[in-house]
């Protein structure tokens, strides 16, 4: 029986731990070739087990966002090994700490928009000649209901998702015309490591695991998903209602 993302390329950030660690094991599980890349190699390790556990493949690429001629030489060496690139998805990203506007130090601040802004963008920039070689590329950047919904004292996080979107949402219209759909994730409040350091106080018990979560991220990245420069919501398991780019 032929697998859903058979002979796919999929290109992961953020995945040893939490949210893309799941999604990295789901995508490989649908039968897609995954290169994941993480700050950590001991959790990419644990994710290469978990992988080969499922039947699947990986290449793993210990990667800081914001090396970003190191993301330029990793879409060098994508294109001499495979010459092109099927999905990517942009999970990892900073949770920056709670603080109000007026206190946060600006090397936070930097740091932060430079992996959750920057980095996000130098992928699309690198990646998109490798996505155009695809025969139907999908690209899912995960986002967070803080963009659309500001928080006090969550502002640094939520200003780069919303950042962010804007940035998904441009590219999804530019690209309107090729084979290249892409769209936003909200998976919402999650069992993770990040989700606990900003609010230490919640039962992670009361949150979906985020195994959960990345099967619902799956099918965006399928040929069979066709719509682009959305967001899908995981609550209410659609995509919100706006106008799609055209």
């Amino acid at each position: 029986m032929t697998k859903p993302l058979s002979n796919r390329i999929a290109l992961l950030t953020g995945g040893s731990r939490g949210i893309g660690f799941s999604t990295a094991v789901a995508l490989a599980r649908a039968g897609a070739h995954v290169v994941a890349t993480a700050r950590t190699p001991g959790g990419l390790e644990e994710l290469d087990d978990a992988i080969k556990a499922v039947g699947g493949t990986a290449t793993l690429v210990p990667l800081e966002l914001r090396d970003y001629e190191g993301i330029a030489r990793l879409a060098k060496a994508l294109d001499e090994r495979y010459g092109r690139l099927d999905i990517l998805v942009g999970n990892a990203a900073l949770g920056g700490s709670n603080s109000p506007l007026d206190h946060f130090e600006p090397k936070e601040w930097e740091e932060v928009y430079a992996v959750n802004v920057t980095a996000q963008w130098q992928f699309i920039r690198h990646m998109h000649p490798l996505l155009l070689r695809s025969d139907a590329a999908r690209a899912v950047f995960l986002t967070s209901g803080g963009a659309s919904n500001p928080r006090p004292y969550r502002g640094l996080y939520g200003s780069t998702k919303a950042a962010l979107e804007a940035i998904v949402r441009t590219y999804a219209a530019e690209c309107a015309s090729t084979n290249i759909r892409a769209n936003l994730f909200n998976p919402g409040p999650t069992r993770t490591r990040m989700r606990a350091g900003v609010m230490p106080g919640e039962d992670p018990m009361t949150l979906p695991h985020p195994d959960e979560v990345a099967a619902t991220i799956v099918p965006l990245c399928a040929p069979e998903c066709t719509d682009t420069g959305r967001i899908y919501d995981f609550r209410f398991r659609k995509f919100l209602t706006f106008r799609p780019p055209e």
